[in-house]
């Protein structure tokens, strides 16, 4: 976050420096008479700075003036025009150090326009049972993920509110809520025909929507290798141009090649997709991830377009965190 600089407060200037007060006279001391004494060497005595002339001096003499002490007051007032001077110095100085050493989307007025790229919390791999390699170490031949499967799925991004109806039970979501995600009766019971064959394990999900209406969707569904997951995806899942099992809304949907390939996860390929114009009330991506022995979905849906950064995003970060 950006900490709004503020320059320290500068102290009041201070008033016009009054007259010196004169101060109370001081009488000589007396004799034991009363009467002052008179000098010894016939001279007039010296006269302190604080005693009044007029009170010692000889008659017909002109009164000396008194020594004027400065007003402790002015030199206080250039004491405070001095030091807030300095210190404005040293604010405006550290302003400008501060200014220059953000980084410039860190700068009111300098910020470059988001992306669209969503704000995640802390992203951590989960622990492993012990003694249980990584999916994809060479030990590790089916390249099963010994993880907490629930535990694999992207957090919800700040801001964004979580779907409760993809929490199932303990984490777990059921055969029947995961299909409820394709449009046609007949593709859901086709498919869930073949989750039965391939041995289907687990199914974990999460969902959220976020300010600007995107609703997310990452389903994670768990089989016992990489070989029939493999199997899974490439002779009934997806074609060379599209999936064969529409969603729900997205009925017209072709293979979308704009992911970068600096940024796709080495041992996670990705199949992913976009509805084509002209679309409905909502325009859907869809992505299908193969990671070892368990197999990805994320989908993405909002009304006006879908978009790509946020799409790209969260594949990116999902496959990641699968491999």
């Amino acid at each position: 976050m950006t900490e709004n600089l503020a320059a320290p407060d500068i102290a009041e200037a201070a008033t016009a420096p009054e007259t010196a007060v004169e101060p109370a006279p001081v009488t000589a001391p007396e004799t034991a008479d009363g009467t002052a004494p008179e000098p010894t060497d016939g001279t007039a005595p010296e006269v302190s700075p604080l005693v009044p002339a007029d009170a010692v001096a000889p008659a017909g003499d002109l009164p000396v003036a008194p020594r004027v002490k400065k007003d402790r007051r002015v030199l206080r007032a250039v004491l405070r025009w001095t030091a807030g001077t300095v210190v404005f110095a040293t604010a405006g100085a550290a302003a400008a150090y501060g200014i220059t050493d953000m980084r410039r989307t860190d700068v009111p007025g300098l910020a470059t326009v988001s992306d669209g790229r969503w704000t995640y919390p802390d992203i951590r791999f989960p622990p492993l049972p012990s003694g249980s390699p990584s999916a994809f170490a060479e030990a590790n031949g089916a390249n099963i993920h010994y993880a907490d499967l629930r535990r694999l799925l992207l957090p919800v991004p700040e801001g964004a509110k979580a779907d409760k109806d993809l929490r199932g039970t303990d984490g777990w979501l059921a055969k029947t809520d995961f299909l409820d995600a394709y449009a046609s009766k007949d593709d859901r019971d086709h498919l869930g025909r073949l989750l039965t064959d391939y041995a289907l394990r687990h199914i974990t999900a999460r969902g959220w929507t976020t300010p600007d209406g995107t609703h997310t969707r990452i389903y994670l569904l768990r089989f016992d290798s990489a070989a029939i997951v493999d199997s899974l995806q490439q002779d009934e899942l997806t074609s060379w141009d599209s999936p064969n099992f529409a969603l729900r809304g997205a009925a017209d949907v072709h293979s979308d090649g704009s992911l970068p390939q600096s940024v796709q996860v080495e041992n996670v390929p990705h199949y992913t997709y976009e509805e084509a114009k002209p679309y409905g009330a909502e325009q859907v991506r869809q992505a299908y991830l193969v990671a070892g022995d368990t197999l990805g979905l994320v989908v993405q849906s909002r009304k006006g377009g879908a978009r790509k950064i946020p799409f790209q995003q969260t594949v990116v970060l999902q496959s990641q965190l699968l491999g």
